[in-house]
């Protein structure tokens, strides 16, 4: 019997059912791409993902780590007493202050390095080494050696600042020169691996760009001014933006300095905001209350990274 028109329409049309799309699920690019990220996506669930949801939930409970069952909802209780805690705005003043004289510095100093180095044609792979040293270079081992060369009578660092009128002190143990001390050290391990990132920047940027400028009677300094840095933005905005990141959760340092006493020692003067979550979630058992305090940090590193994105959003 011959099929009529309409039993040919429906032979012809493609099968639209589960089994059909599926088929054309498992054969497209894109279920392949998702299958490949699917395990980092479970693990960033499992171990970044759930921590922040179930932290963000104890910052509203008064609750410690030695008896979870007797959590109990506070609402903005803990945000409310952190606003009021003197030695929180005295961490964050000191972390505000680390980002506001070291990320700067460290940025600058980064790309004068790599301007210099990268004019260099031999042994330029072992410049670039000894300077990338100090970033990999364990931060326990380099805030010892740091503390030795600002000791008190037999530091070399202090005799030579004594030149400048600077105090014969052990910086990292005096109240005045603590932060400037952590300041010196957090510049210190950081530039190596900044100026490497801008190396790299560097090394994009056609020679052509600078024959023009030479053509147009462009000196050095102007062919740095005007096409080195800009040519450098976005290079820089990364630099930047990490380097507030850094700064803002920097802990090992002062950790280190508190040599197994009170973290933010001498006095408080090295604290951080980080510091600060950590005494009183882990130190004080107040976990709820250090949740909170975690929040606010992760809220100052957005709005840092959202004003410095406003500032040069025509790059990015």
């Amino acid at each position: 019997m011959t099929p009529n028109l309409e039993t040919k329409r429906s032979l012809l049309q493609p099968k639209r059912g589960l089994g059909a799309r599926l088929t054309v699920l498992g054969n497209s690019s894109t279920f392949v791409g998702y299958l490949f990220v699917a395990p980092i996506l479970i693990l960033m669930g499992i171990w970044f993902y759930y921590p922040l949801v179930q932290s963000f939930i104890y910052s509203f409970q008064d609750i410690s780590f030695l008896n979870p069952d007797a959590a109990k909802f506070i609402g903005f209780s803990n945000y409310a007493e952190i606003i009021r805690d003197k030695d929180f705005w005295t961490a964050l003043s000191h972390s505000l202050l680390l980002t506001v004289v070291a990320v700067p510095l460290q940025a600058i100093i980064a790309l004068v390095i790599a301007v210099n180095l990268n004019k260099i044609m031999r042994l330029k792979g072992l410049f670039r080494t000894l300077y990338y040293m100090p970033y990999i270079t364990s931060t326990i081992a380099v805030t010892t050696v740091f503390m030795y060369l600002f000791m008190q009578n037999d530091g070399i660092a202090t005799q030579v600042l004594t030149w400048f009128g600077f105090p014969d002190v052990s910086w990292y143990a005096n109240v005045k020169y603590a932060l400037p001390f952590l300041m010196i050290l957090t510049i210190w391990t950081y530039v190596g691996f900044y100026m490497v990132v801008y190396l790299g920047g560097l090394q994009t940027i056609p020679n052509d760009i600078y024959e023009a400028g030479v053509v147009d009677g462009a000196n050095g300094w102007q062919q740095f001014w005007k096409l080195t840095v800009p040519m450098l933005k976005p290079v820089t905005f990364l630099v930047v933006m990490s380097g507030i990141i850094n700064v803002m959760q920097l802990f090992d340092q002062p950790y280190a300095l508190a040599r197994n006493g009170s973290l933010g020692s001498p006095a408080g003067a090295t604290s951080t905001i980080v510091t600060y979550f950590y005494s009183q979630a882990f130190s004080f058992n107040r976990s709820g209350y250090g949740s909170a305090a975690a929040f606010i940090i992760f809220a100052l590193i957005i709005a840092l990274s959202m004003l410095q994105k406003r500032f040069i959003r025509e790059e990015i």
